[in-house]
């Protein structure tokens, strides 16, 4: 059996198979080229993760994650050179990711939020923080959510959404803290007493640093006291116990030196009214 084929037919089909070979040779170059890169560009942000000491779970998952994406890219801008139409695929894809956006967009905020706090590490496990008008020691920072030990011992798990949006307070990211605390006398007392009995306190404190140096100054004249403010500096881990401890020794040079602590006083008059 014998084949004839038209000249202008051969040609054509020469021309065709010559040009989808072109475009299949690019489309294969595309990606394995394309593949390379990714691998190149995952390896750098892996790199870049562990070295900011990024959890080994987020940074896998992120890895991944963008690995993912960008063979999508890749493969997208292959088919693009067979002469594909991807503007349907790149729509499908596009409603699919808006879709499951809107379903899940508490935690991707979440998840988007706990990458953040990894990364830029405004606090660390063992923090103590206020975040989202909760106070406690950092005991473990997950993908979604933050956990907080509180000083009464609860556990309270904030979502990492909801702390990236406010305000973080971080109490021990400094070695040192100001101890601020209010000390009142009454207007017969010597404020030049008051104050030197105040830094006589703080002077016997060995906890107490010597700089900052420590400030005492009458921060109020209120309606029935003398306030001063009395500021010293102490190592951070020191706080909360110089800062009882300073309260209660107040009170007993107080006491000793005959200074009074004045409190709100009612005045009651009774009229007899007699006809």
């Amino acid at each position: 059996m014998e084949f004839n084929l038209d000249g202008n037919l051969w040609n054509q089909l020469s021309e065709l198979l010559s040009s989808f070979g072109i475009s299949l040779f690019i489309a294969l170059s595309i990606l394995i080229i394309g593949r390379q890169v990714v691998k190149i560009l995952i390896k750098v942000i892996s790199t870049a993760l562990e070295r900011s000491n990024t959890e080994d779970t987020v940074r896998i998952f992120v890895t991944n994650l963008l690995n993912t994406l960008l063979m999508i890219v890749v493969f997208i801008a292959a088919i693009n050179q067979l002469g594909i139409q991807t503007t349907s695929i790149i729509a499908v894809l596009g409603a699919a990711g808006l879709a499951i956006g809107l379903a899940l967009q508490g935690s991707l905020s979440n998840f988007a939020a706990g990458i953040l706090i990894v990364i830029y590490r405004p606090y660390k496990v063992g923090d103590y923080i206020q975040a989202d008008n909760h106070l406690g020691t950092v005991d473990d920072i997950q993908i979604f959510s933050t956990v907080l030990k509180t000083p009464d011992n609860k556990l309270v798990i904030v979502p990492n959404g909801s702390i990236m949006n406010g305000s973080i307070v971080n109490f021990s990211n400094q070695d040192k803290r100001r101890v601020d605390i209010i000390a009142s006398c009454s207007y017969e007392d010597d404020i030049d007493k008051v104050k030197s009995v105040l830094a006589d306190i703080l002077s016997k404190d060995e906890r107490i640093l010597n700089e900052p140096k420590p400030r005492i100054a009458v921060s109020e004249l209120a309606d029935s006291s003398v306030n001063f403010i009395v500021r010293p500096w102490v190592k951070n881990s020191d706080y909360i116990d110089v800062y009882y401890s300073l309260l209660e020794e107040i009170k007993k040079r107080f006491d000793q030196e005959g200074i009074a602590i004045p409190y709100p006083q009612t005045d009651v008059h009774i009229h007899n009214h007699t006809e």
